[in-house]
């Protein structure tokens, strides 16, 4: 019978009785024959995921979980479990593959011989030793992740490890640190995973770009500085997924649809929308400039972001659409706001509004919201209520334009440019925009109204 033995995160997972869907299982032996094995009983797909390290994953779709073979590190378990990164993840429990099928855990008494199971018990997060981050650099992100997931802490020689090798996970590919990342960011402990990534110096490697916002000092309209702020939004943010009835009443269920809608990269819009309040001022220590009065201005800090969004993104490897979604919310964050002083405003107004900012209306109006509930400086509290219900104003406008498309002209751009006789170009394309505002306000409901507005427009 081949030796085998369930580890890592999926042991700790179970001992800490949290949800298990991907176990680890290590193989003294061939991990094709086990992983087949369990194929079998469980009756699901079988197939290699790397050559190289001689892995295979087993997809048990009746049991919701994934299962990955790995051969053995090592001439022994134990030798196994000092490979790897922390003490309440180098835990074993022998296992019979073909019985793995509906148990996480089963028989067989749990090898420790590092001291996991008090560390558990303890809530604490011990390296296991300066081999494992030299072995591999993400790991200090991963710390970071384990303290947002788990709400665990680590010990003062971990921390100072984690500190000593801070700067190397920048040396791992970019998709490795997006995905510890993107399980950071959504935890429920995202804050707390991030403070201490601060304070330890794994920002500074992964998001040098958010690090440098500390200390950037802002106007009076601001309690904190640029960093400071930054985390402030973000725990708005996730104030506002729990906040949505409260703030939006009659549009809370139809929000909660549009942010549940996927994305890419294995979020959905409402996850995304986390990164974007993350990342949405970096642009601000570039910009930032004293005028001779002595305000403090950021001018054109949502475009240079929008910029530098684009190249983290390219850094980390996303996908071009996360890429874009998170880059359309560091442009317009700023466009709700500067309405405020406009209200009330008329159709053709909320028009522009949702024509500038598509597609991302919905969540960048959801963004300027936690952007003003972080701002509590002069004059706060009134500009944050008048902010707040024109939000909510917008924000039925936004989801119907969300789930039916902007207004549909009623004459097609060759059907026009025929009526008008003018050939297709600049002049036929900005008709076609100004009669698609029309359509929206009410004023070209029809060929004829549309076309009588289009001569008027060239007169």
């Amino acid at each position: 019978m081949t030796e085998a033995w369930i580890v890592g995160g999926a042991l700790r997972d179970d001992l800490l009785g949290r949800e298990v869907r991907d176990v680890d299982v290590a193989v003294a032996g061939d991990p094709a024959r086990a992983a087949r094995a369990l194929a079998a009983e469980v009756r699901g797909p079988v197939f290699q995921l790397s050559e190289a390290f001689g892995a295979w994953r087993v997809i048990d779709r009746g049991g919701e979980r994934i299962y990955d073979f790995a051969p053995l590190q090592g001439d022994s378990i134990e030798a196994d479990l000092r490979r790897r990164d922390f003490t309440v993840n180098a835990m074993a429990r022998p296992v019979a593959p073909e019985q793995l099928g509906g148990a996480v855990a089963p028989h067989g008494d749990l090898i420790d011989p590092l001291g996991g199971r008090a560390d558990l018990e303890a809530r604490t997060l011990r390296v296991l030793g300066p081999e494992a981050y030299e072995s591999d650099p993400l790991r200090a992100l991963r710390l970071t992740r384990f303290v947002a997931e788990l709400g665990f802490a680590p010990d003062p020689e971990t921390e100072r490890l984690t500190r000593e090798h801070a700067a190397r996970v920048a040396e791992a590919a970019g998709e490795r640190v997006f995905a510890e990342l993107r399980r950071l960011v959504l935890a429920g402990g995202a804050l707390e995973g991030l403070a201490l990534a601060d304070r330890l110096g794994v920002m500074r490697a992964v998001l040098p770009e958010l690090a440098q916002l500390h200390a950037v000092v802002q106007s009076d309209y601001h309690h904190l500085d640029v960093y400071d702020h930054t985390l402030e939004v973000v725990a708005r943010q996730i104030e506002l997924e729990d906040g949505l009835d409260e703030l939006f009443g009659a549009d809370a269920e139809r929000i909660r649809a549009a942010l549940a809608e996927p994305l890419g990269d294995e979020l959905t819009r409402g996850q995304a929308l986390r990164f974007g309040a993350l990342l949405h001022d970096i642009g601000k220590p570039v910009t930032r400039d004293v005028r001779e009065d002595g305000r403090i201005t950021f001018m054109g800090h949502d475009r240079v972001g929008e910029r530098m969004v684009q190249d983290l993104c390219r850094r980390l490897r996303t996908s071009d659409r996360f890429a874009r979604f998170l880059g359309a919310l560091t442009r317009h964050h700023l466009v709700l706001g500067f309405l405020v002083h406009e209200r009330p405003l008329d159709r053709a107004q909320v028009y522009r509004y949702l024509r500038r900012t598509a597609p991302v209306e919905v969540e960048v109006t959801l963004l300027s919201c936690a952007d003003r509930l972080a701002t509590r400086g002069r004059k706060s509290d009134e500009a944050t209520a008048a902010h707040l219900e024109l939000a909510r104003e917008l924000i039925g406008a936004a989801l119907d334009w969300r789930e039916h498309g902007p207004p549909r002209v009623p004459l097609r751009g060759d059907e026009l440019a025929r009526e008008l006789g003018i050939e297709p170009g600049p002049e036929l394309g900005r008709l076609l925009r100004e009669l698609e505002q029309a359509a929206y306000v009410g004023e070209a409901s029809t060929p004829e109204q549309a076309l009588a507005l289009a001569r008027r427009l060239r007169s």
